[in-house]
């Protein structure tokens, strides 16, 4: 059996998951000659691309030299070839996949929920840890419920009369990544009006105080073969005039986070990093971390806060792995070996032993 990568996806990321896919693709291919590259496209189709593809190849959409694939739920699950009247349809040999699949579908579970039902082994978070990563209102609330420090957050929706703190305001997608769509405003009004102006919170909206004192630390994680931690890098914005760490700042550059500007490692009080290193082995269990993750907070000299989890980060966090250094290589050689052999679900038909449908009797009776 052979390995994948699976990148792209109907998400606003979309562009972003091509660069992280095509890196571990690339990497991947130098090791395994018949690693396969499946490319989702903003439609949702799949797609086999070749192992050499570049970037710009997927400006106009489905690259050159690419076939079309399926995906097949079932005990005979998997990526399969589109027959033809010659020829008939083939399963891929792929038995695990790298997600490099940011934001949307790809990172909220509903391709984990897919994967899971196609029995393919995949990196990265399971289902329920996606999905919970993904929704900003669930996971600031399961870290205050824990006792870990937090901003206060709020939903935000048109019927939101009030807020418990005063602006200014920080708007944010509830369902999303940590850049596209956040907005930054000054008052109630305005909050209101960006609610019908911009597209990302159609799903939902978040909001919490914007604090122009705090800035982004960050640390990755990852959990095979065991819980390992990176260094801690502060990113640095292109502009001294943004208000907030955008998507210019993390992605444009050529290589996705990889070409982002940053401290590494960030000039931090001993007391500090070992504070955001308990924080973090904390996280991963209550958050249920799998494969590469990271974690996003907010600081100044005297404050700490959680953020939010990335649970398929830009380009991996590749680039944070320096200390101890771990190889591009080797942290995917090892998020392939965590998909074999720590499944992330296994169902079970336990009690489904015919007993309620022997005593059910007539289905018209009970709708009488």
């Amino acid at each position: 059996m052979t390995s994948g990568v699976l990148f792209g996806g109907p998400t606003p990321e979309h562009d972003i998951s091509i660069l992280t896919g095509l890196q571990a693709l690339r990497e991947l291919a130098r090791v395994e000659p018949d690693v396969a590259g499946i490319y989702w496209t903003k439609s949702g189709s799949f797609y086999l691309v070749p192992s050499d593809v570049e970037a710009e190849a997927f400006l106009d959409g489905v690259p050159r030299g690419s076939s079309e694939v399926s995906l097949r739920l079932g005990d005979a699950g998997g990526f399969y070839t589109g027959g033809s009247r010659l020829g008939r349809e083939r399963r891929l040999d792929v038995d695990a996949l790298i997600l490099a699949t940011h934001g949307g579908p790809g990172e909220d579970g509903t391709l984990q929920g897919a994967l899971d039902l196609a029995g393919l082994a995949y990196s990265g978070p399971t289902l329920a840890g996606a999905a919970l990563g993904m929704d900003k209102w669930a996971f600031s609330s399961l870290i205050a419920e824990a006792g870990l420090p937090t901003l206060a957050r709020e939903l935000f929706s048109e019927e939101t009369s009030s807020l418990a703190f005063e602006g200014p305001y920080i708007l944010k997608p509830r369902f999303g990544g940590s850049s596209i769509g956040i907005d930054v405003v000054a008052d109630f009004a305005t909050a209101r009006a960006r609610l019908s102006t911009n597209i990302h919170f159609a799903n939902g909206c978040v909001v919490e105080p914007y604090r122009a004192d705090l800035s982004d630390v960050q640390i990755a994680m990852r959990t095979f073969p065991t819980l390992e931690l990176s260094a801690i890098e502060r990113p640095l914005r292109r502009s001294n005039d943004a208000e907030i760490l955008n998507y210019r700042d993390k992605y444009v550059g050529g290589e996705g986070m990889v070409a982002a500007p940053r401290e590494l490692p960030a000039l931090l009080s001993p007391d500090r990093r070992d504070e955001i290193l308990r924080l973090s082995r904390t996280i991963a269990e209550l958050c249920l971390v799998r494969g590469v993750a990271r974690l996003d907070f907010l600081a100044n000299d005297e404050e700490l806060y959680v953020n939010e989890i990335n649970t398929i980060p830009g380009s991996l966090s590749k680039y944070l792995f320096v200390d101890p250094p771990v190889s591009f290589g080797e942290l995917l050689k090892d998020l392939l070996r965590e998909a074999r052999e720590r499944p992330t679900h296994r169902y079970s038909t336990a009690g489904a032993d015919g007993l309620a449908l022997r005593k059910a009797g007539s289905i018209a009776a009970k709708l009488a």
